[in-house]
């Protein structure tokens, strides 16, 4: 008898193949921010040609760009479509926003659309989460995406911005016709520089320190890191007062100071107070603190959030600046440097078909995701929420 499973040959079963799309189907949608505090927009005209140069479709919401300087025009010229409902921008396949959108926005979005923006952490609320997931949006944070060598291209950048400009608000706000101390920021022959405490040594501090010392202001610089105090010595090319965060040196520099900088930025998704508000009430009256990590819940404990339209409050009689978003001060600097982050990205991501892709193939902008396809994949959000939340290279390892 001739057994018949010698004569049957196995095959594999044939899997369906991919219909890949082209780079015109790869739609880009660039609503207008409705924070009237937010000025930047993330792409510019500029940016707009070189994408539909190379095929992609770019859709901007009519005046998204104008409190940049950015016309309609502009960006039709450069081959974008200007359409005149957030509606219309919000549903292309990857967003592009730079505040965080409302949970009326996200509900404009297309199932599985991919979502770019700032997350601002201290602003956000579970509500915000549950919007992403239920429309199973993949959203990729400012704050932590990486680039290919490990650094943080938009943090830095914004912190270059931030670290720049801050010292010109200090200026501002010294001056008798804001009803400063009356000082000029630095010194003149004859007269004490001001005093500039600077909390933090990364990038804020640096920019700070540099354009503190051009106008001949003396600075002390805090951080527990040591690594870091060396970085910035070696940064500023000179001999500057630097020190670690203990009680005793911080509380008396605070007290000599005219202008106290907390730019230390949150690690592991936490803040850290290291300025009570007991210290707070034992400086100067008439001196300013700017708490530029007051998006991430400050460094200062009287830090409170502020706003452009008004930026200051009074507490123990020292000036207080919380804004947010101090690099919307310069709108239109900040968005090209914004625009030349992310043009690179995009062509990468339409060359790859998506941003899934993307994820899987570059760890540098997985870094930056928090969302995916319904599931919360960032541990720090999940434990300031109290909500659950998976691996997101488990999950990437699932779909295989």
């Amino acid at each position: 008898m001739v057994d018949v499973t010698e004569s049957v040959e196995i095959l594999p079963k044939e899997a369906s193949a991919k219909v890949k799309k082209s780079k015109g189907d790869f739609v880009i949608g660039v609503p207008k921010e409705i924070d009237s505090q937010e000025k930047r927009v993330l792409l510019t005209p500029e940016a707009v040609r070189l994408l539909t140069n190379n095929g992609l479709k770019v859709i901007v919401e009519t005046e998204a760009g104008k409190k940049s300087k950015f016309e309609d025009k502009d960006y039709s010229d450069a081959g974008a479509k200007i359409v005149y409902t957030a509606k219309e921008a919000f549903e292309s396949e990857v967003v592009l926003k730079v505040e965080p959108p409302s949970v009326e926005e996200i509900a404009y979005m297309k199932p599985g659309s991919c979502l770019i923006s700032a997350l601002q952490l201290g602003r956000q609320s579970a509500d915000y989460i549950h919007a992403l997931n239920s429309k199973r949006i993949t959203a990729v944070s400012f704050e932590n995406l990486e680039d290919k060598v490990g650094g943080m291209p938009v943090v830095r950048a914004m912190s270059e911005i931030a670290g720049s400009t801050v010292m010109l608000v200090a200026s501002e706000y010294l001056s008798s016709v804001n009803d400063g101390k009356g000082l000029i920021l630095g010194g003149v022959t004859g007269v004490p520089p001001t005093q500039v405490v600077i909390i933090g040594a990364g990038t804020v501090a640096e920019y700070a320190a540099r354009t503190a010392l051009g106008l001949g202001a003396n600075i002390k610089v805090f951080d527990n890191h040591i690594y870091k105090l060396r970085r910035i010595k070696q940064l500023l090319g000179q001999q500057v007062f630097t020190s670690t965060i203990d009680n005793i040196t911080l509380v008396q520099a605070l007290k000599e100071a005219d202008v106290v900088i907390g730019a230390l930025r949150a690690e592991k998704g936490r803040n850290k107070i290291v300025v009570t508000e007991e210290m707070v009430a034992a400086m100067m009256p008439g001196s300013i603190i700017i708490d530029v990590s007051i998006d991430q819940g400050g460094c200062i404990e009287t830090a409170e959030m502020t706003s452009h339209s008004e930026p200051i409050f009074k507490k123990h009689e020292i000036i207080h600046y919380c804004v947010p978003n101090i690099a919307s001060r310069v709108s239109r600097t900040a968005s090209v440097a914004l625009s030349n982050i992310f043009t690179p990205i995009l062509l990468q991501m339409a060359d790859l078909k998506g941003a899934e892709e993307m994820i899987f193939n570059y760890k540098w902008f997985m870094k930056g995701v928090y969302t995916y396809r319904g599931s919360l994949t960032n541990a720090h959000l999940a434990r300031k929420f109290a909500m659950t939340h998976k691996e997101l290279q488990l999950l990437l390892a699932a779909r295989y």
